[in-house]
């Protein structure tokens, strides 16, 4: 448990024990200490938003019915689509080791919740569901634990103060003041997600800065936007849809306070950095990081992962990328994947292998040689990466299909082996026409998307974890960003009538995920 750091989570201080041993009672004991007014249950959906109900807090009694029983709800205005509106009613109820005092709203105690059927058992059609269940399935089959973590992209817009330092175009990664205009933004967006949500890694600018916006949203025109990038720790899989979405909530949220706007969407301008949503996932058995196989190659076992993920790479497109400015982020020579392939320390390809470490290695005591006691582990840190998804996914869907992927790979570990030592590359794909040709193209549109996992919906539902329903609203929510023929259709365009006709359907929908 963490104690005496300022980013301490400050529930755990207080009660003296971390938040997975939060009980009922230490949750009323900390309603009474703080005089709160109100518990806040919060939740996701499609549409990968934060949802609220307030519950106000008149005395104990009703504090503990509301923690015990949670609260009911129209579960066809959450799951549209997905549940048939004459069985609608669902029980919402929290989940204590989530518990956090409100940022932004004085008074208020909120909590992530998880959602039940009228008979009492868990409603398997959400988004929730289906990772807990998928991660659970997998442990059971492999004895393995799946963790990920991600890499939360996103542009912060507003009027600047002053014109001294500029930046350069495309030029933010890493930037600091005062050529970042920003930093004070990101430095309370950082101090707020460690607090709340504790598995945070680093936050920095990105590569995108974009010094005018031209738009016809009011939100955008004429702003200067700063790419951020936001990066975790892995933590189970199962609890990383959450984490993605409250980060989304409180970086929204610090971004209103100071009157800027922030914004997740794929694409923002023709030549300028997207927003991705990368996902680094790592294979643990009994808490130890099993990728490699000693200091050497990568382990039998990260092999078929990566394996399980060029099979399913193809249709997890459809969490992962569902609007159809994704499509405009997955194009060439962007540092965004185009094609289904593998390299190490590759940012061209759909899964990169980032360095991990070397085991028991202290870099910095050889530049600082007046260190006395080196520091010591022993164990590796290595994740593979997949660099598809964008700041559009479906959080609890898109890890739901990875893990699903993963279990696959280890049912079938001939199969996945092969499909990771076929589709390994290196070097610059583009520069080699006859690899790059012989390489699975990713989808090219959210309608590709619908096709391809229409086609292969049994490589989701087979198990009984992904419903046909679930499948059937994905399918009809990438086919409504009608954009089948939208590629031909730009590329037909003049210059400046292609910009504008890119920037309507890039900036159409910039706070919809």
């Amino acid at each position: 448990m963490p104690e005496g750091f300022a980013l301490a989570n400050p529930l755990e201080m207080e009660l003296g024990k971390p938040r997975s041993a939060f009980t009922r009672k230490d949750i009323i004991s900390i309603i009474r200490t703080h005089e709160l007014k109100r518990i806040t249950f919060r939740y996701t959906n499609l549409d990968g938003r934060m949802h609220e109900l307030k519950l106000p807090v008149r005395d104990e009694q009703r504090a503990e019915r509301i923690l015990a029983n949670g609260e009911r709800l129209d579960g066809s205005s959450i799951f549209r689509g997905v549940i048939d509106p004459g069985l609608s009613d669902l029980y919402v109820v929290p989940q204590y080791a989530s518990a956090f005092l409100n940022p932004f709203e004085a008074g208020s105690l909120d909590l992530m919740c998880r959602f039940f059927t009228r008979e009492g058992s868990p409603a398997k059609f959400t988004p929730d569901y289906l990772l807990a269940a998928s991660a659970q399935a997998f442990s059971d089959d492999t004895g393995l634990e799946l963790h990920a973590m991600g890499e939360l992209e996103f542009y912060l817009f507003h009027t600047p103060q002053t014109a001294l330092y500029p930046n350069n175009v495309q030029a933010g990664y890493h930037a600091s003041a005062p050529f970042s205009k920003t930093g004070h933004v990101t430095n309370e967006i950082l101090s707020i997600i460690t607090q709340v949500l504790g598995a945070v890694k680093y936050a920095h600018g990105e590569v995108g800065f974009i010094p005018s916006m031209t738009s016809s949203d009011p939100q955008l025109d004429g702003k200067q936007g700063e790419q951020v990038e936001v990066e975790f720790l892995p933590i189970p899989i199962q609890h990383t849809g959450d984490t993605l979405a409250l980060a989304k909530w409180i970086i929204r949220n610090v971004a209103l306070k100071h009157h800027m706007l922030a914004v997740f969407a794929p694409k923002l301008e023709e030549g300028m950095a997207g927003n991705g949503l990368h996902i680094h996932l790592e294979l643990k058995r009994d808490g130890v990081n099993v990728m490699r196989a000693g200091e050497g190659n990568l382990s039998a076992e990260a092999l078929r992962l990566i394996g399980g993920l060029i099979t399913y790479a193809p249709t997890l497109t459809a969490f992962g990328n569902t609007m159809a400015s994704s499509y405009l982020r997955l194009v060439p020579h962007q540092e965004a994947p185009t094609r289904v392939c593998w390299s190490e320390s590759n940012r061209s390809a759909l899964i990169r292998v980032p360095l991990g470490w070397l085991s028991g290695y202290d870099f910095a005591a050889d530049i600082n040689p007046q260190q006395d006691q080196p520091y010591k582990h022993n164990t590796s840190v290595q994740t593979v990466e997949l660099r598809s998804p964008d700041g559009s996914a479906i959080p609890h869907l898109l890890l739901a299909g990875i893990v699903t992927a993963a279990r696959w790979a280890f049912s079938h570990p001939q199969r996945a082996t092969e499909a990771a030592t076929q589709h390994h590359v290196e070097g610059n794909i583009f520069a080699d026409p006859a690899l790059l040709e012989s390489l699975p193209s990713l989808p090219a549109s959210c309608a590709d998307s619908a096709t391809r996992l229409v086609q292969q919906r049994d490589l989701y539902e087979q198990g009984g974890l992904f419903p046909p329903k679930m499948i059937d609203r994905v399918a009809e929510l990438l086919r409504s960003e009608n954009d089948e023929t939208l590629a031909g259709d730009l590329a037909r365009l003049k210059a400046d009538d292609r910009a504008q006709q890119s920037r309507d359907i890039m900036h159409r929908d910039i706070n919809r995920r």
